[in-house]
């Protein structure tokens, strides 16, 4: 049995091995996932993936279904549309661009995997770092610039939480080489969509959007993201990839989840009504809580700072069975921070009454 518990988010199979209990006792506040079962278009797609050839075939490598839905959502060319398995690979093709413009600037703390895929290339890069304290005025201005040739977004950013306005982003554009913007949580953001560089793509070759559904249906175990960017960069990072990247599954899942744009926008709507809700509750709760302080957020997660390591703590809310995100893998955080995934709110109480039988 494992001693160490995980410094990433998402692993409550390993967890539930480490505490010496079962998975389904565990509450998880580490992932930053929508806390809802599967909609109804996603269970009727894998129960018709039982009885249909969606196993048997192979995928279908232009994945020209998927891209049609994609396109159809975002207004785009679906030649400006590439799936992927998960967002991670994509930032795996992204960072090999971005290794042939020069030095990547990552605002940090920031999300690990982008210096993982740029490590995948040798390629230079450099911490940007951002203020750790911010109002709570949402969206923000972003607060960085840099000599950097590629700069990474974040939008909303991970793990702070802020929204930053469109307007601060745009005019980055002129500015770098290569500007690459990861909007995986943005359609879980109130009114997110808005602060969106979707549309400034096809005006702006130097930029490529990354998305993801991982977080919007809780589907992380299916890997499905996609870039939006020229046609001409995405169909070089095309003849880079494997020839299946993307699982039938994954791909079936995807069309069934936006091709119907009523049940797409019903869904979204419900996941920001959530966020709005449990979002601004469950902060009013934990500034009453002593020895921590929470930041404002505009996504599902908020990110909460302790007066002394909160590491003994984070182990303690483990044995509870409530788990959080330990923070040391966020480079300019530590001990000292711990994120906190929004559940419902049955959920968002557990969270808060392990939280007072242990702040005393």
């Amino acid at each position: 049995m494992s001693s160490a518990p995980s410094l990433h988010g998402g692993n409550r199979i390993d967890e539930a091995q480490r505490l010496g209990c079962r998975p389904e006792q565990l509450l998880d506040a580490s992932a930053s996932l929508v806390p809802f079962p599967p909609s109804r278009a996603l269970q009727g797609c894998l129960r018709r993936a039982l009885t249909d050839n969606t196993l048997r075939d192979y995928p279908d490598r232009s994945h020209q279904r998927l891209r049609d839905v994609i396109s159809n959502w975002h207004g785009v060319d679906p030649l400006m549309v590439l799936p992927g398995n998960g967002a991670a690979e994509l930032f795996t093709w992204a960072a090999r661009d971005a290794a042939s413009e020069g030095v990547s600037g990552l605002p940090s703390p920031g999300f690990a995997d982008y210096g993982r895929a740029l490590r995948c290339w040798q390629a230079c890069q450099q911490a940007l770092p951002l203020p750790l304290s911010w109002s709570g005025e949402m969206p923000q201005p972003f607060p960085l610039l840099s000599d950097t040739d590629v700069l990474w977004i974040t939008n909303p950013h991970n793990p702070t939480g802020q929204l930053w306005s469109r307007a601060s982003l745009e005019p980055l554009l002129a500015r770098y080489q290569l500007v690459i913007c990861d909007e995986a949580f943005l359609p879980l953001v109130p009114d997110g969509e808005s602060q969106s560089l979707v549309s400034l793509v096809v005006n702006h070759p130097n930029l490529v959007v990354i998305r993801s559904l991982t977080k919007l249906f809780a589907v992380a175990g299916l890997r499905l993201g996609y870039a939006i960017g020229t046609p001409e960069r995405l169909q070089r990072w095309q003849q880079w990839r494997d020839p299946w990247p993307l699982n039938g599954l994954a791909i079936a899942a995807g069309i069934a989840l936006m091709a119907d744009r009523p049940a797409f926008e019903r869904w979204i709507a419900r996941v920001q009504e959530w966020v709005a809700q449990e979002g601004l509750w469950m902060q009013t709760q934990l500034r009453c809580l002593p020895g921590i302080r929470s930041y404002p957020s505009a996504a599902n997660f908020l990110l909460i700072r302790g007066d002394v390591s909160l590491v003994p703590l984070r182990e303690r809310m483990a044995h509870r069975r409530v788990l959080l995100r330990d923070c040391r893998s966020f480079a300019e955080l530590g001990e000292r921070w711990l994120r906190i995934g929004l559940q419902q709110r049955s959920g968002n109480r557990r969270i808060l009454a392990a939280f007072k039988a242990l702040l005393r």
